[in-house]
């Protein structure tokens, strides 16, 4: 019976996945689904090369492997700051480098790309270190989600850099019959975090053309004077009167600005003088929002989910156990009554 090789079949699910971010987008192709077609690309040229025996197709191979990473960084540094994110362009210097390279000189294209993926994926790996806070663009409510996709692409590249060093060696040195193997790996860990790129650009940064909850004008940033204080006032303002946490699209960015303050300041206050991130201190006040409706209310929870402004139930039902410290089904019966219950900025 015949069987369809791995790599093909792995860019079949690309592309399946592809077509699903297209149309979750409304027709638009950011450059998560750029990145995802990318992969899909590498994994068919890799079919070709090594199943089929098309030999034009390593030639393209080199230069599709130095394009991811900057796909891959270019990306996720538009998670941080999309209006002020780092352009494309520069970041095809190296892809450009490595056609130069494929044409007239084929010697030291490993190591060229050996260095560029170890050094994307430290450079991601360094940005994932600053936290989750400082993915400015991604909803509260997603930043875990968002920031392990960042590791895990991080750690791909690093991987993925030793692996076509292994490659390079066995071939060097041996008759490559480990080099299937070692493709056959790569090509599944490649499924596996491009389903995270999916995840991330489906799910973790609201529509751009999306309004959010409160339309009202940026406010002045607060005075120079006692500026942690005035920074988590304003914050409070807009939350208590405002409602900004209803918002299920709410992002630091979005909140930077409705209250006319820089993310990293906010981000820096919120955490001196309460000690927890800004994600967190939004979902207190959702949560405190779902406490008064649970007790005040015979609304269904998930009405009170949606409501409050929580995207999903199990993001809910784990930060209102980390809040009150009791399931909302349990807290309802209780009448209220938790000790967790005046937790909250």
């Amino acid at each position: 019976m015949p069987s369809i090789p791995l790599p093909f079949v792995v860019s079949l699910v690309l592309c399946l996945i592809l077509t699903r971010m297209i149309r979750h987008g409304a027709g638009k192709f950011g450059l998560f689904p750029l990145l995802v077609a990318a992969f899909a690309v590498q994994a068919t040229l890799a079919g070709l090369s090594w199943n089929v025996g098309w030999h034009p197709a390593r030639l393209v191979q080199p230069v599709i492997a130095a394009l991811l990473p900057a796909l891959s960084f270019v990306a996720f540094d538009r998670l941080r700051h999309h209006e002020r994110a780092k352009t494309l362009w520069p970041h095809l210097m190296p892809a450009v480098l490595v056609a130069a390279l494929v044409a007239f000189w084929r010697a030291p294209i490993d190591v060229v790309l050996f260095a560029i993926d170890l050094g994307y994926g430290v450079a991601l790996l360094a940005m994932a270190r600053l936290g989750p806070d400082m993915l400015a663009a991604v909803r509260f409510s997603d930043e875990r989600t968002a920031h392990r996709a960042l590791v895990a692409i991080a750690v791909l590249l690093i991987v993925s850099a030793f692996v076509d060093a292994a490659v390079s060696v066995d071939l060097f040195l041996g008759d490559g019959q480990r080099v299937r193997l070692l493709l056959t790996a790569a090509s599944v860990l490649w499924l596996a975090v491009a389903g995270y790129a999916a995840t991330v650009a489906d799910d973790s940064r609201p529509d751009a053309d999306a309004r959010p909850l409160d339309e009202g004008p940026p406010a002045a940033a607060p005075p120079a004077v006692d500026e942690d204080a005035a920074v988590v006032g304003r914050i409070r303002e807009l939350m208590t009167e405002r409602h900004l946490y209803r918002d299920p699209d709410l992002t630091l960015e979005r909140l930077a600005r409705r209250a006319g303050i820089p993310a990293r300041r906010i981000s820096a206050a919120l955490n001196r003088v309460h000690g927890r991130n800004v994600s967190q201190i939004v979902n207190e006040y959702r949560v405190r929002d779902a406490q008064r409706r649970l007790t005040a209310t015979d609304d269904p929870v998930t009405m009170i989910v949606l409501d409050s402004g929580f995207g999903t139930k199990s993001n809910f039902n784990r930060e209102f156990r980390r809040v009150t410290g009791m399931t909302p089904s349990a807290y309802r019966r209780a009448g209220g009554t938790a000790d967790g219950m005046s937790v909250g900025p």
